[in-house]
């Protein structure tokens, strides 16, 4: 039986052949993730990435940011290509670059973080992938670069701010790329998937979906469905703790951050389940191009919610499945499915890891950026939990209140943040 990846190549390359007159690019297993998942959402809704960063007044020029956004996007395919779906097959259809830069001043009584979350919650799907928000809120003006999930990873983001940068300090009348570099671009990013996909092809092999399936048998999302009727009118859709610990030299270890999680997931949804944790792994593949793009596979783990196993079997499962890390989401979910489970493939909950040692600050003309949080924001599932590392570590929760009572939430995150400064028992 062909692998998912299999089929999807498949139907691909007869799309690729009968449309010649339109650029269709394939997408990776990440990104027909994101598909599906927008798919499935009542409202159509995708996955959003903003980075947001606050300059003093005055600095930032629309014009010149606007300038320096489209030439990136005329040189990156992913920044001007949209995900469409044509006869059931998800693909990047390749655009004009068109980078909109909207201006929004606060209302009397709102601030910045306000204007963004409306902004962001009226996200049209239909529109470019890369979009920038620039507000004025007092002395300052918040800048927000936002992506949709599809375009990019949490390893484009520091290039997408290093070069916005580096553009905008060339001026608005400055040369995009020529034709030959945006050609070189192109059949860079198009190698780069094709690896990809031959490795998620090669990862979809019976053993490992026999490994997912036996894996994930008991796995079963034990958050109910959102419900938009319970939050009452201003009422942000997402609650926030966060909290800063001393940063290990090394960072905290990833399978100690699975047992944290699963001390959250326990205050949650109570003991005894088998609550699907995803967390993104992986990078770009062997031999490729370090394009922009969206290349990391999102894993699944399945906690065992009020287990006592010490760490060490943690880490010993988690190292099991790195071994598999390559099969894509999608067939990971059929293979659980296949096995029995009654999983739809929602997660109850995320973890992200990020180094902020490795982030460049945004700046324009000379002046650096502050990059900040914007609380509030809609969030995709349950929870999420994120770790920065840097010469701290930041520890923060977000979670969605038309699911999770803020008291149960802050509950889950003093679970997670004892259990960090209490790591559990190694074995004997």
């Amino acid at each position: 039986m062909l692998s998912i990846t299999s089929q999807y190549l498949a139907r691909y390359r007869r799309l690729d052949t009968d449309d010649g007159a339109a650029v269709l690019l394939p997408v990776t297993g990440a990104q027909r993730r994101f598909a599906l998942v927008r798919a499935m959402d009542p409202a159509g809704r995708p996955d959003l990435v903003p980075m947001f960063f606050a300059f003093p007044r005055g600095t930032v020029d629309p014009v010149r940011l606007a300038s320096a956004a489209n030439r990136l996007a005329a040189l990156h395919p992913v920044l001007r290509a949209r995900l469409t779906v044509r006869r059931g097959t998800p693909a990047l259809h390749l655009e004009e670059p068109q980078v909109p830069v909207t201006r929004t001043a606060c209302a009397p009584g709102e601030d910045a973080a306000t204007v963004l979350r409306r902004a962001l919650g009226g996200w049209t799907p239909q529109g470019p992938p890369l979009r920038l928000f620039l507000v004025q809120d007092g002395l300052e003006e918040v800048l927000a670069i936002v992506l949709d999930h599809t375009a990019c990873d949490g390893q484009s983001l520091a290039r997408i701010v290093g070069e916005l940068g580096a553009a905008y300090d060339e001026g608005p009348g400055a040369e995009g790329p020529s034709p030959a570099e945006v050609a070189a671009e192109l059949a860079a990013y198009r190698d780069a998937v094709l690896l990809q996909l031959d490795a998620e092809e090669r990862a979809g092999a019976p053993a490992a979906m026999a490994y997912w399936g036996e894996r994930l048998r008991a796995v079963r999302e034990q958050a109910p469905g959102p419900r938009p009727e319970s939050l009452s009118a201003g009422t942000a859709p997402s609650g926030s703790a966060a909290l800063r610990l001393p940063a290990p030299p090394a960072g905290v270890p990833f399978p100690e951050l699975l047992d944290a999680c699963r001390a959250a997931a326990a205050a949650l949804f109570g003991a005894g389940h088998v609550v699907p944790l995803g967390y993104p792994w992986g990078g770009r593949p062997p031999g490729a191009a370090p394009v922009l793009g969206c290349f990391l596979n999102t894993m699944v783990f399945p906690t065992v919610t009020g287990d006592a196993s010490p760490a060490s079997a943690t880490a010993e499962a988690w190292w099991d499945d790195l071994d598999h890390a390559a099969t894509p989401f999608d067939a990971v979910v059929h293979a659980a499915r296949a096995a029995g489970s009654g999983w739809t493939g929602r997660l109850d909950g995320m973890l992200t890891v990020d180094d902020a040692r490795r982030h460049p600050p945004l700046c324009l003309g000379g002046v650096t950026g502050r990059e900040i949080s914007v609380d509030g924001r809609a969030v995709r599932g349950p929870f999420a939990v994120s770790v920065t590392q840097g010469a701290e570590l930041q520890l923060r929760m977000v979670w969605d209140r038309t699911i999770l009572p803020d008291r149960t939430a802050e509950s889950a995150f003093t679970a997670l943040a004892d259990a960090l400064r209490t790591p559990a028992p190694t074995a004997a």
